[in-house]
């Protein structure tokens, strides 16, 4: 299923199928791996030295090297302790306050990234150094909206004089600004590298890389590789998490079969590891169901762009075209996915369900993207999801709220989501409450083992 829009000259390809999404991104890679000209927030903004605006071609490929060398499985497994340590935070911030549990999740996933990215722990959202990059990122979002900037749909007025366009100064300024902040992040690693009181972290990594060859890495490219690994994976996590607690609480048959699961393999007396992964296969089905059910990036993320002409089933697509992938639509394409807005994880435990397609990706989802531009911490997301997800559902039974004056249960709208390219559940009541008496003493005992190894990634 293809959907052709114009603007004037410039078309777009909306895909809404997993086969052709599938065929073009991923198969034909080679040709739809660039992006669309972002005359804003690529060139005037980052000067696209960002991933996820930069064109096709040398300066991608080397920057894609980068990401990839920093965030193969050895590098993701070095990553593992983090994970294991603002796991075992989260699930005592859930113990202390779970009303709050959407705050809660926001913080781990901001943590998590920060300790990845510069070996820097946030112990809450209030910490400057959060709140800084959150404005950094919310002025971003600003950027991409379609319509803001007439420069998006005229480039020659990004030639006009900075004099006198007063929005030019502006984007240039707050560039600066975000210039200014990459780099004190990323040379505060260095600084302590010097001191050798830097933990593992992916700054640290990239930073003992041009030590090896001066010339593989400028300063530059390290700021901002590592200012992309956080905006890329802090906002997907937490909104991921909180969809997997909407399905919890909505879905509750899925919690106690897990439940069973885990009691099975792991018993109460500790917390699921990466080592319980082969044994829990109904988990991680709700992984992967929490991928597709509720995907982050409702449009597929970034748009790609062809670089060349090319046909398919015949359609002819000029170079240049922009491609989205519609990843709500794909990802409940009804010819895959049977009763689509169920959350059903048996999905993932058989080969087909009756009467549908076999979905052509290996994942069973593409909520990581296609091709040459599939999200790079795609291997780090994963396992912060498990080892997440596991830890909540055999620590907590998770259950719908009860209106406080006439006692009766409050449903949660699975459809209320915040509008965006990226999207995240509404606000929402639930109950989430320690399974016994027994788990929650391993918690608190768990609890105060994360805290003694985070103290190393503590801001100085």
């Amino acid at each position: 299923m293809l959907v052709t829009v114009w603007a004037g000259r410039r078309a777009t390809i909306v895909i809404g199928d997993p086969q052709v999404a599938c065929d073009l991104l991923d198969h034909r890679s080679a040709i739809y791996s660039s992006r669309p000209r972002f005359v804003i927030m690529g060139e005037l903004f980052t000067n696209n030295d960002a991933l996820l605006t930069m064109p096709h071609g040398d300066k991608w490929r080397k920057t894609r090297k980068i990401f990839h060398s920093g965030l193969l499985t050895k590098a993701c497994n070095s990553y593992k302790p983090i994970q294991v340590a603002e796991s075992q935070r989260l699930v005592m911030d859930l113990v202390r306050s779970p009303e709050n549990f959407g705050k809660h999740l926001e913080r781990y996933a901001a943590s998590l990234m920060v300790c990845v990215a510069y070996g820097q722990r946030v112990d809450n959202l209030e910490d400057p150094l959060i709140k800084r990059i959150y404005e950094r990122m919310a002025y971003m979002a600003t950027l991409n909206v379609p319509g803001a900037f007439w420069a998006e749909s005229f480039p020659v007025l990004k030639l006009i004089p900075d004099c006198l366009a007063p929005w030019k100064r502006e984007v240039k300024r707050r560039a600066e600004e975000s210039t200014q902040l990459l780099s004190e992040l990323a040379f505060d690693v260095r600084d302590r590298m010097e001191t050798g009181d830097a933990p593992a972290c992916f700054t640290k990594t990239l930073w003992e890389k041009r030590e090896e060859n001066p010339e593989a890495l400028s300063e530059r490219e390290i700021a901002y590789a590592t200012g992309s690994l956080f905006g890329a994976g802090s906002d997907t996590s937490s909104s991921t998490l909180t969809s997997f607690i909407l399905a919890m609480t909505c879905f509750p048959r899925v919690a106690a079969k897990a439940q069973e699961e885990l009691d099975r393999v792991v018993g109460h007396d500790r917390s699921p590891t990466w080592c319980d992964a082969p044994n829990l296969p109904y988990c991680s089905a709700i992984i992967k169901e929490t991928l597709r059910w509720r995907p982050v990036a409702v449009m597929g993320g970034t748009p790609h762009a062809s670089i060349i002409d090319d046909h398919y089933n015949g359609h002819f697509i000029p170079k240049g075209t922009t491609i989205l992938g519609n990843l709500w639509a794909i990802h409940h394409n009804e010819k895959y996915f049977k009763d689509s807005h169920d959350f059903i994880p048996e999905r993932y435990l058989s080969p087909c369900e009756d009467g549908t397609l076999p979905y052509p990706h290996r994942d069973g989802h593409s909520a990581f993207g296609w091709g040459r531009r599939i999200c790079p911490g795609q291997k780090l997301a994963e396992n912060s999801l498990f080892i997440t997800i596991t830890r909540i559902l055999w620590g907590f039974n998770i259950s719908k709220a009860r209106d406080q004056i006439t006692g009766k249960e409050i449903v949660p709208d699975i459809f209320a989501y915040t509008d965006g390219f990226n999207s995240k559940p509404q606000p929402f009541q639930c109950r989430i409450e320690p399974r016994c008496p027994r788990v929650l003493e391993v918690i608190e005992q768990e609890s105060l083992l994360g805290e003694q190894f985070l103290e190393k990634y503590k801001s100085r």
